[in-house]
């Protein structure tokens, strides 16, 4: 071995294990915004107006950078026209649909079920999501069977969101909030194919996730101002600043991993990220009771469970190696 090889290895030994932490500490930005956007969502007492809330400030954000750049304005511009020439699936155009529907979720229920529940079901959901997506063909060239490991990961992911629920199984209106983080998993998987389609046909991600906010946006903000017309519901802003910080915790998120995938890979950057998610969402509900709920020992089973699962069922075949790859160099 010759010193340059001797050199990129201690420097890779070295590297990998910092970027590993750096993942996890980013992993946790995650369960910080469920934990805001859920007490927004208990402030107001409606998740609708909660996730009208986060997708405001995340899109106030993007518009500001995408405004900056005169060849982002020129991306941005060009939607209309690449929307009317049909060149990828509508639905690619909709993936901020499932955006809206993970944050209505936090602004829904993860005050009531705490951030490690909500966190849980929610990854749970995106382990099933994914092998199904896989198994679809959707944002992958080749098809992914279902097989053993595969098939395991799904089980663990169930038991997982069965052992996080346990203690409040007593609870009809706690179980049927924890379905909505669950659903929002189920509907996630096909996101980030959509936003890398828009992405490949704008020609930039940072106008696919603008445009993500601007769909999820709007949507949620007709349903809050239907409501509010029909008198089913007020709305004011919320009157503490760090409230306004979801959207922003989201986009902070992306960017960091977007970075980081250069040095890891999507393998260990995806198990990474998950470690800290859960264990982010178990320390918040630990040391901030006021932001989370409290912890038990099937929480942090189940938290454990979701991770190996996640790990079990993230195990790519060659065909999806090469798909990710071509995904990494378009983006």
């Amino acid at each position: 071995m010759n010193e340059s090889e001797t050199n990129h290895k201690t420097e890779k030994t070295v590297v990998v294990p910092l970027l590993l932490i750096a993942t996890i500490l980013a992993g946790m930005l995650s369960p910080m915004q469920s934990a805001v956007n859920g007490q927004v969502g208990k402030q107001l007492g409606d998740g609708n107006a909660s996730a009208v809330v986060s997708f405001g400030s995340g899109l106030v954000v993007m518009a500001i950078i995408i405004l900056a750049r005169r060849s982002t304005r020129k991306q941005f511009a060009s939607i209309p026209h690449k929307i009317s020439k049909r060149s990828i699936p509508w639905w690619n155009w909709l993936a901020g649909c499932c955006g809206a529907m993970v944050v209505f979720s936090e602004g829904a229920s993860a005050s009531v079920l705490g951030v490690a529940t909500f966190q849980t079901t929610l990854i749970s959901g995106m382990v099933i999501s994914g092998l199904v997506c896989d198994r679809l063909g959707i944002g992958v060239a080749v098809k992914q069977p279902f097989n053993l490991p595969r098939i395991l990961g799904a089980i663990l992911a169930i038991a997982a969101t069965v052992l996080v629920v346990l203690p409040s199984w007593q609870a009809p209106k706690v179980i049927a909030l924890a379905i909505l983080p669950f659903l929002a998993g189920l509907l996630a998987g096909w996101q980030p194919a959509g936003n890398s389609a828009v992405a490949q046909e704008t020609g930039s991600m940072l106008v696919s996730i603008t445009w993500n906010f601007i769909v999820g946006f709007s949507i949620l903000g007709l349903a809050l101002l239907v409501r509010v017309l029909m008198g089913q519901v007020t709305f004011s802003l919320p009157g503490t600043w760090w409230m306004y910080l979801g959207g922003p915790l989201g986009l902070l998120s992306i960017a960091l991993m977007a970075l980081l995938v250069r040095g890891l890979g999507l393998l260990l950057l995806g198990l990474a990220s998950t470690a800290g998610q859960l264990i982010g969402s178990v320390l918040i509900d630990w040391l901030i009771p006021a932001l989370g709920n409290q912890v038990y020992m099937v929480t942090i089973l189940g938290a454990v469970v979701a991770l190996i699962g996640a790990g079990i069922a993230m195990i790519p075949s060659a065909g999806k190696h090469v798909a990710l790859d071509d995904l990494e160099g378009n983006n």
